[in-house]
């Protein structure tokens, strides 16, 4: 059953045209049908969520209420029933053993955005955001991947956390605009920052040095994940090297086009995307 039997047509339509706008539908498009069909399920799933997060839709209970949706639909699905809401995930969730815990994981990381804007959380606080925005997500994909736990769930762990990073600045203008700042307050107060409104903050030219601390963060994540992937584990491991080495190459775009403003978001041509699929292991 695949994600087409699941869904219907204009909702598999809308989950792979923002699928399209991502860095890896190539490459999931390149993978087995079965494998293709679960990880577009799991995208579909974490824009879903992420849409009630981030649109702004709504008042912040009724925001609240909608992820609590989903949350009792999933705990359903893994009680046996089928749920429409949650149908496109029955197949990928049986034939991959995909895990409840790291669904729920996943809605409690929406649900910080949702609770209140997130403005310059201290350390401990964005790791733990990045745990369940992104490494969450790692998890799902490594079940499909077929990697084992121990080696998939630390490469989830570094990978995960990277690719949430280097997001972070990449969109610290948007995220600005609307109320959120995801850099870290040690950092922002060590730079001599007194007011931590999102604005004024990614207005300020010290907002340079505080990007930079991030960003290598962002690469001691990045080695360690290749490290991992170095060893050549059990699965289809082309994949998460693909996730590492885009992102990878997007961070370094970044650093070089400087994080002092005013800044341009960066994107790589679709000759170095090809390039990369290549020396992922996609050719």
């Amino acid at each position: 059953m695949s994600m087409q039997e699941n869904l219907p047509p204009s909702q598999v339509a809308a989950a792979r045209k923002k699928a399209s706008g991502s860095s890896f539908y190539l490459a999931m498009r390149l993978m087995p049908k079965r494998e293709r069909d679960a990880m577009f399920a799991i995208y579909g799933f974490c824009r879903k969520v992420d849409d009630i997060a981030d649109d702004g839709l709504g008042t912040r209970p009724e925001r609240h209420d909608k992820l609590e949706a989903w949350r009792a639909d999933l705990e359903s699905l893994y009680a046996g029933q089928t749920p429409a809401r949650v149908a496109f995930l029955a197949a990928a969730v049986t034939q991959f053993g995909l895990r409840k815990d790291d669904f729920f994981t996943i809605l409690d990381g929406m649900e910080m955005d949702v609770a209140e804007d997130i403005v310059a959380p201290d350390l401990p606080t964005l790791d733990l955001y990045c745990e369940r925005v992104a490494s969450a997500v790692g998890r799902l994909s490594i079940k499909v991947f077929g990697m084992d736990e121990g080696p998939g769930f630390e490469l989830a762990h570094y990978l995960g956390r990277a690719l949430q990073l280097t997001n972070i600045l990449r969109d610290i203008d948007e995220d600005a605009g609307i109320g959120r700042l995801y850099l870290p307050r040690e950092y922002l107060l060590e730079a001599g920052f007194k007011s931590l409104d999102p604005k004024m903050v990614v207005c300020d030219p010290r907002v340079e040095d505080v990007c930079r601390k991030v960003a290598a963060m962002a690469r001691v994540h990045y080695d360690k994940a290749a490290a991992i992937l170095a060893k050549k584990p059990k699965g289809r491991i082309a994949t998460p090297r693909l996730m590492g080495a885009v992102y990878g190459e997007i961070l370094k775009a970044t650093e070089a086009a400087g994080f002092a403003p005013p800044r341009r978001r960066v994107s790589l041509s679709r000759g170095k995307l090809l390039s990369l699929l290549l020396r992922a292991g996609f050719g």
